[in-house]
Parts: C-alpha cells; sequence; structure tokens
C-alpha cells in the first residue's frame, strides 16, 4: 500500500523551479518510492546495481547521454564523477526538473552538491511517516506504546512487517553496508555494541568519554562512529541554543535517534507493554517528538530551527524553536496526566527569556488538548496539527 507523503507537494514545487532535485534520507525511508511515484515518466537507474555503477564510473558522459529528457539517479553518492558533469549538462540544457537524485548518506550527497551543484540543487531530506501521513491512510497506531514500539519507518507500516525482525534485519545490513562504506570499522562488533550505548544516551547530552569508555574505543574513534549515524540519518544532535540571558549555558549537544522504533530496538524492548513503565519511555516519547518537528521543517525543504536551552544551574526547556526574533519553548512529557511540575522548565525560560519568549507549549502523552495560563498543552496524536505553525512560521 503505498501511503502518500508530504514532502511530495514540496518536490514538485521544487522541480518547476530547479533543474535538480535531491532527496536524501535514511535507508527504507521511503526516498525511492516516492520519487518514482511523483516522476513516474523519468527513467529510474539505482546505482547501487554494479553494471550501472561502473559505467557511471568509467565513462560518466555517456551514461548520462542516456537520459536526454533526465532521470531518477538512485543512491547517487555512489559515483561522485558524476556530480561534475550534472553541472555542464543542466547548465548547457536549461531545462528545470531535469534530473531528481536520492541519497542515503548525508555527508557524502550534500558535500558532492555543494562542491558542484551549488545553486543548481533543491535538498529535501525525507525521513519516516508522520503521524499524520500514517493518521490519513488509516494506518496511525492507536496506543503512544505501539507508536514507539513500531516507529515510524515506512516498510513497518506499509507492508505490515513485524518490527524486532525488520529492525534486526535494519541494523545488520546497514551495519555491514553503509558502516563499511562511511568509515573503516575493523571490529563491527564494536560498532554495534556502540550502536546500542548510544540508544542508552537517547535524549541525554552527548558524553564521548563515557561513550568511548563503556565501549572501549578511543574518544577519536567515538567521534568519527557518531559522525558515521549523523551521515547515515540514524541520529541527530540537538544543539544548545546560543542565547545565554545572562546565565552560563551547557555547550554540548542532544542525543537524539530520528526513529524511536530503532532505538526501542536497540534497547532489547519486545513489546509495546513494555514501554508503559519502561525507564527509557519519556526519552523515546522526546525523540519521536522532535522527529516528528524536524520533520515538519524537512518535508518543506527548511532546515532545523530546533534547539534546547540549558543553564548550568540545571534549568532546561527540551525544545526551542527560532521563530524570527521570537523564541518558542516546548516542554516534552510522556506522561498521560498534566501536572504543575510538567511547567517548571517553561515558567524559567518565561523569566529568563522575557521580550524574547514567544509563547510556551507543552507536549504529553495524553489526549485532551488544554489551554493554562502557564502554556498551550498538546496532546501527542495533535503534535503535527498544534506545532507545525509554531515550528513552520510566517
Amino acid at each position: 500500500m503505498y501511503i502518500p507523503r508530504d514532502a511530495g507537494t514540496t518536490i514538485r514545487e521544487l522541480a518547476q523551479g530547479y533543474p535538480v532535485v535531491a532527496v536524501t534520507g535514511p535507508r527504507q525511508s521511503g526516498k525511492t518510492t516516492l520519487v518514482r511515484t511523483l516522476f513516474p515518466d523519468k527513467p529510474y537507474v539505482s546505482l547501487e546495481e554494479p553494471d550501472q555503477l561502473e559505467l557511471a564510473t568509467e565513462d560518466p558522459r555517456r551514461f548520462l547521454a542516456r537520459f536526454p529528457d533526465g532521470a531518477v539517479l538512485d543512491e547517487v553518492q555512489r559515483c561522485p564523477d558524476l556530480f561534475s558533469y550534472l553541472q555542464t549538462l543542466v547548465d548547457e540544457d536549461r531545462r528545470m526538473g531535469l534530473y531528481v537524485l536520492t541519497g542515503s548518506q548525508q555527508f557524502g550527497l550534500v558535500s558532492r552538491i555543494t562542491q558542484s551543484l551549488a545553486g543548481r540543487v533543491a535538498l529535501v531530506p525525507l525521513l519516516g511517516f508522520t503521524l499524520d501521513e500514517l493518521a490519513r491512510a488509516d494506518r496511525a497506531p492507536a496506543r503512544l506504546e505501539d507508536l514507539l514500539f513500531r516507529g515510524l519507518f515506512p516498510p513497518i507500516h506499509d507492508r505490515g512487517l513485524d518490527p524486532p525482525v525488520w529492525y534486526g534485519n535494519y541494523v545488520r545490513t546497514y551495519v555491514e553496508r553503509d558502516v563499511r562504506q562511511l568509515v573503516n570499522v575493523r571490529d563491527l562488533q564494536s560498532f554495534q555494541r556502540f550502536l546500542r550505548l548510544c540508544a542508552a544516551w537517547n535524549g541525554q547530552m552527548l558524553n564521548l568519554n563515557s561513550l568511548a569508555n563503556d565501549c572501549g574505543i578511543t574518544h577519536n574513534t567515538a567521534k568519527s562512529w557518531i559522525s558515521v549515524l549523523e551521515a547515515s540519518y540514524i541520529v541527530h544532535l540537538l544543539a544548545p541554543h546560543h542565547s545565554n540571558f545572562g546565565k552560563r549555558l551547557i555547550k554540548t549537544p542532544k542525543l537524539y535517534f530520528y526513529d524511536p522504533g530503532l532505538a526501542a530496538w536497540l534497547l532489547a524492548v519486545e513489546s509495546p507493554e513494555q514501554l508503559t513503565a519502561h525507564a527509557q519511555r519519556g526519552a523515546l516519547f522526546e525523540s519521536w517528538v522532535l522527529s516528528e518537528l524536524l520533520k515538519t521543517r524537512f518535508n518543506r525543504a527548511r532546515a532545523s530551527n530546533l534547539y534546547f536551552w540549558r543553564d548550568r544551574s540545571g534549568h532546561e526547556v527540551d525544545v526551542v524553536v527560532e521563530k524570527g526574533d521570537k523564541l518558542v519553548a516546548l516542554e516534552i512529557k510522556s506522561g498521560q496526566t498534566v501536572t504543575g511540575d510538567f511547567f517548571k522548565g517553561l515558567d524559567r525560560w518565561a523569566e529568563v527569556a522575557g521580550d524574547r519568549g514567544g509563547g510556551s507549549w507543552l507536549v504529553y502523552g495524553g489526549d485532551e488538548r488544554q489551554s493554562r495560563s502557564r502554556g498551550e498543552v498538546v496532546p501527542w496524536r495533535r503534535v503535527g496539527d498544534d506545532l507545525r505553525d509554531v515550528v513552520i512560521g510566517s
């Protein structure tokens, strides 16, 4: 079953104004399905196929000459030499929407675009489904625990696959293929252990020394492996906001997994029921909310405007949205009942932000939408609808 994607409208619009559109994101996020659905008349070539990769590498000019009216080129970062030839071709042709590129390694694709196709390409990151996309297709999980356990990768929802089996295969394939392409990992078991340790650190301040010590690797190796996880859209490092409001700030980013289902599998969670009282429930929920907010931006081809705020006294706000000259504060709590303690971080933020404060929002694991004097309260099912304008702005 094909589930329509919010990014589809954006990609179509960008293809009217750019000669090249590039869709990047993790493996199995639906990139190929989406672009082939949007551009059914364009020839499709996967550079994962050895014969196609060999031709593109040995004779890029002849490879591209096969597609006078453009094409969809999948996993294009595997052939770096293509980019300079694409530049010459689109400059001479001058048609919009000529080539559609996809790639599952952020750094490889983006760096090549920056070097060769700057100003000629529109970049759209595509992550897993949003909850709203699943709801419109009548595929949304009924309970929060089901959502956190299943995650948002398309094959689990549009093909009805068993999450633990699928995630196990996904990690094995990812580690054995992509990791080896990005960095020289001699001991794959150590990297898998590192990946599980990162899941345990989900939602916390990144501490490379602790990760390195726990995994038995060097600090530099841990730093390199975190970059690998970023490059392949496994984790997102949420930066602290730079405004200090007269207080000394934490400068270390927080580590989040883009997909809660993957993180839950790495934590050895075997059923949704385990997440009812699991120690990592709050972190997984926080990770999912952040991912939904990022998807709202990415699906419109916009970069992240999300940060967190924390001072050295321990006062913290989970997400700060930079919206013009205003800063909107969001607190995320997995509990199903709103209590006064939920607003402590928001109250402190309102004091220090002053005129720069753009309002306060609380996302929680319950079902009731509320308006309170201390902030707007949003249930988990309405994150997309209620926070879209907050994240996108006008």
